[in-house]
């Protein structure tokens, strides 16, 4: 089975784990590659890399049969950049703080290679947005995981979204900014903004505006088979869109139209893990200090 390993950047206390992982790995016999952002992050460890092929494009990735992303939600957000359409299954191992989608624990490593060894484990598969547009935004890399989001730029004034679903006027968003989220985005930027929590295998998306003027103006969810499309107005010229952690601004006569992606992001769950239980522990549901 060819492995993959992939990193943004670790802190000095993770390199144990690192080099158990990677000495867990050569034990079952994977054949082991790594990102040229793995390389650089572990370049000073002196980790037991020798001989691991650095895989440099998208395309010699897509041979690999694991993705394994080691780092917090954002690195596994990266990972689901580099797979896109080859749909890899991903695996998160958790380094960061957080861990809705990284969700296996650092001291969990010998399981989790075990049932990547052994199958055991299920693929859970996670809608994403695609964002089309009049200009070539992002380099082609135009899907994400999470959300979709339309914000003015620093201290601008208010922009006013017009939003249009299927073609039929919705409404004109007087706010700082406005968030199409997935069900998986709903436990993110969505859920800070007041937007509510959906389960990962709900086929919906989350329209929930940023700091709304008018305060009558709630999220509201549509099916993710409907096409939303926006025209932008405010003081400022430019306004920035984004997509997961990738931001850049545009113009405002740039078109823009949301979808869902016809391919999907598959990670790796092991047959334990419950969403609802992630929630219960994440975000303290029925924390009480009283017991």
């Amino acid at each position: 089975m060819k492995v993959i390993l992939h990193g943004l950047g670790f802190a000095p206390e993770f390199k144990p784990y690192i080099e158990k992982l990677i000495h867990l790995l050569r034990d079952h016999e994977f054949q082991l590659y790594i990102t040229p952002r793995f390389r650089k992050s572990v370049s000073s460890w002196n980790l037991p890399t020798k001989g691991f092929e650095v895989l440099e494009t998208r395309e010699e990735i897509s041979q690999m049969d694991i993705f394994v992303s080691i780092g917090g939600d954002g690195t596994l957000l990266d990972a689901v950049c580099m797979v896109g359409e080859y749909e890899i299954p991903i695996m998160g191992i958790n380094t960061g703080r957080l861990g809705f989608l990284s969700t296996i624990a650092k001291d969990d490593l010998k399981m989790a290679v075990k049932v990547l060894a052994e199958k055991a484990y299920d693929l859970e598969s996670r809608a994403l947005v695609r964002l089309e547009a009049g200009a070539d935004i992002f380099g082609g890399l135009n899907f994400g995981l999470n959300e979709f989001t339309i914000h003015k730029r620093d201290t601008s004034s208010m922009i006013t979204v017009h939003t249009y679903l299927d073609g039929e006027y919705l409404n004109s968003y007087w706010a700082d900014g406005l968030i199409v989220s997935t069900p998986t985005g709903s436990t993110g930027y969505s859920l800070s903004c007041g937007g509510p929590l959906i389960s990962p295998a709900a086929k919906n998306f989350v329209i929930t505006p940023v700091s709304p003027h008018n305060l009558n103006v709630r999220p509201m969810v549509v099916s993710d088979e409907s096409e939303i499309t926006f025209k932008i107005e405010g003081r400022s010229e430019k306004f920035l869109v984004s997509l997961d952690s990738r931001s850049t601004a545009i113009d405002a006569s740039i078109g823009l139209k949301i979808r869902k992606e016809s391919f999907v992001a598959k990670l790796v769950k092991c047959h334990d893990y419950s969403f609802f239980d992630t929630l219960r522990q994440k975000l303290n549901w029925g924390f009480d200090m009283r017991n």
